[in-house]
C-alpha cells in the first residue's frame, strides 16, 4: 500500500536533521566537492596533502594550548591530584605489570618494531610505506628531543618512581613515540588488509596499546597527565601528516610513475579476503 504525499511529509525525519542542519550541510557540500574532482589525480593529491597539513596544524595548535597552560601552571593542580591518586593505589603486582607495559614504549623496543615492520614492507615491495615508517619515527624522535629541550619541565616527584626515567618531562616521549610508531604500523598494516573488520581491529589494538603505555607512565609516577596528553597530541599531528603525505605521493605516482606502484596498492574498500 502506498502512502499519500501529504502523509509522507508527516513521517519524514525532518526535526532530527534540523538540530544538526549546519553540520549536515557542511558534510554534504564536502562530499559533493570531493566527488566532483575525484577523477582528477592532481586534485586528490592536493586534497590529501592539504588534509594532512590541516590535521597537523589543528593538533599542533591544540598542543600549543596545552603547553601554554603547563607553562602558566594552570594544569599543576590537576596533574598533582592524579599522581597522588596513582600513588595511593600502588600495588606490587600492578606496578610490575606496568613496568612491562611501559617497556613497549622504550627506544629499543620501538626501534625493533620499526626495523622488523620496515624490513617486511621493503622485502614485499612496499618501499614507500617502509620509508614513511622510518621517516615518521626519526622525525618524531627529533621533534621530541627539541620539545623537551625547549620546555625543560622537571619530572614529577609526587611518589617514588616505579621505573627509571631521564631527560625532561614535557612532552612524554613514550606517549609520543608509541602514538607515532604503533599508530603508523597499524595504519600501514590496515592498508594491506582486505577485510574491513580486520582493519578496524588492527587500529583498535594499536590504540589500546598506546593507552596502556600512556597509563603506565602515570602509574609509575614518571610523567604528569599533561605530559602524556601533549605527547599523544603532537604524535598524532606528526603521524597524521606523514600518512597523508604517503597517500598523496602514491596518487601522484599513479599518474606520473605507475611502475612505482606495481605492488604497493592499498586493499580495495570492503573487499573480502581472497581465497
Amino acid at each position: 500500500m502506498t502512502i499519500p504525499n501529504n502523509d509522507r511529509r508527516d513521517v519524514s525525519p525532518g526535526p532530527t536533521r534540523g538540530h544538526l542542519r549546519l553540520l549536515w550541510d557542511i558534510i554534504f557540500h564536502a562530499l559533493r566537492f570531493i566527488g566532483k574532482y575525484a577523477r582528477n589525480v592532481y586534485a586528490m593529491f592536493g586534497i590529501f596533502l592539504l588534509s594532512g597539513a590541516a590535521i597537523a596544524v589543528v593538533l599542533t595548535w591544540v598542543f600549543s594550548e596545552v603547553a601554554e597552560r603547563v607553562r602558566a601552571g594552570s594544569t599543576q593542580g590537576f596533574d598533582d591530584a592524579v599522581l597522588r591518586w596513582m600513588g595511593a593505589h600502588q600495588t606490587p603486582s600492578v606496578q610490575a605489570a606496568m613496568v612491562e607495559i611501559t617497556s613497549l614504549g622504550t627506544s629499543v623496543v620501538v626501534a625493533m618494531i620499526v626495523f622488523i615492520a620496515g624490513l617486511f614492507l621493503w622485502l614485499n615491495h612496499h618501499k614507500h610505506s617502509a620509508i614513511l615508517l622510518v621517516a615518521a619515527t626519526l622525525g618524531g624522535m627529533v621533534l621530541d628531543g627539541l620539545l623537551k629541550i625547549g620546555f625543560n619541565r622537571p619530572r614529577p616527584q609526587i611518589f617514588t618512581w616505579g621505573t627509571h626515567a631521564a631527560m625532561a618531562s614535557f612532552p612524554s616521549g613514550h606517549a609520543m613515540s608509541s602514538t607515532i610508531v604503533y599508530g603508523t604500523v597499524a595504519y600501514l598494516a590496515a592498508r594491506l588488509q582486505q577485510n574491513v573488520a580486520s582493519r578496524i581491529l588492527t587500529m583498535t589494538l594499536a590504540a589500546f596499546i598506546i593507552v596502556l603505555i600512556c597509563t603506565s607512565r602515570l602509574y609509575l609516577g614518571v610523567h604528569y597527565p599533561s605530559d602524556v596528553l601533549a605527547g599523544v597530541i603532537i604524535g598524532l599531528a606528526w603521524a597524521g601528516f606523514c600518512m597523508a603525505v604517503l597517500e598523496a605521493a602514491q596518487l601522484y605516482a599513479k599518474r606520473n610513475a605507475p611502475q612505482m606502484l606495481k605492488d604497493e596498492r592499498p586493499a580495495p574498500k570492503g573487499a573480502a579476503p581472497s581465497s
